[in-house]
């Protein structure tokens, strides 16, 4: 093939991925007008989402599509994603609509969870998804330098890092990120074994855990806070269930 033709077939090629990225929008348009659950619409095979389409993108709508993303993994349906594609469109610029506190945990990667593509989600992992001040700077620069709407907190259940706060686990800086958890432990109320051999307690100080930490970050970031009394970002938690696949989502 010679240099013209190249030329051509890169022009078709760029043609079909704009052609993918108005009808994928034009769903979203469709979607918040109409008032059902939002997607990613297509946009993860050959796009990524650019400045103004997130924009326009309410708290409410990005956490439907997130939804809607959770929903296409655990039955099997996650969107086709051309990561080649999204990498070259997004090397000049990033605009996600969203930014996740997760834990470490392997069997808990939010991009797959969620059903995202490059460029479309800021992602921030530790042990227990807690927020300490360099996290608090993360998620600051992830909605009020880049733009994105939503902060997602993201526990799990069977969390290794809940185990360890309720055994008062000691080992090396991994004492001090329990320390932060321990709190959690007293404050869940349950009716049974209060130890680490019952999953039904580990997964409800998940649950206490994740809540503290959005309120942790409400009262400990007056940047966010400020940015979410304004209705520019909202600030909720989830638990990521292993058994299942289904991320529940509080508030």
């Amino acid at each position: 093939m010679n240099r013209k033709q190249n030329a051509c077939c890169g022009h078709e090629a760029d043609g079909r991925r704009r052609s993918v990225l108005k009808s994928a929008l034009g769903a979203v348009a469709l979607g918040a007008a109409g008032g059902f659950p939002l997607a990613w619409a297509n946009l993860a095979e050959a796009a990524v989402l650019t400045r103004e389409q997130r924009d326009k993108l309410s708290p409410d709508d990005v956490i439907a599509m997130l939804k809607r993303g959770n929903e296409r993994f655990r039955t099997g349906k996650m969107e086709r994603h051309d990561y080649l594609a999204q990498k070259r469109a997004s090397a000049n610029g990033q605009y996600p609509a969203a930014v996740v506190l997760g834990c470490i945990d392997s069997r808990a990667p939010a991009e797959i969870i969620l059903d995202a593509g490059i460029g479309e989600m800021f992602i921030a992992r530790v042990a227990g998804n807690i927020a300490n001040d360099d996290l608090l700077g993360s998620l600051e620069f992830a909605c009020a330098v880049s733009g994105a709407k939503l902060v997602l907190v993201m526990g799990h259940t069977a969390c290794g890092a809940i185990k360890g706060a309720i055994d008062h686990a000691q080992l090396g800086h991994l004492t001090g990120v329990l320390d932060k958890i321990k709190p959690a432990v007293d404050a869940t109320a349950f009716d049974g074994a209060r130890d680490s051999e019952n999953y039904a307690f580990v997964d409800a100080v998940a649950k206490t855990n994740v809540l503290r930490t959005v309120e942790g970050i409400r009262r400990d970031s007056s940047v966010l806070a400020g940015l979410e009394k304004d209705g520019k970002i909202k600030i909720v938690g989830s638990m990521y269930h292993l058994v299942g696949g289904r991320v529940e989502f509080y508030g």
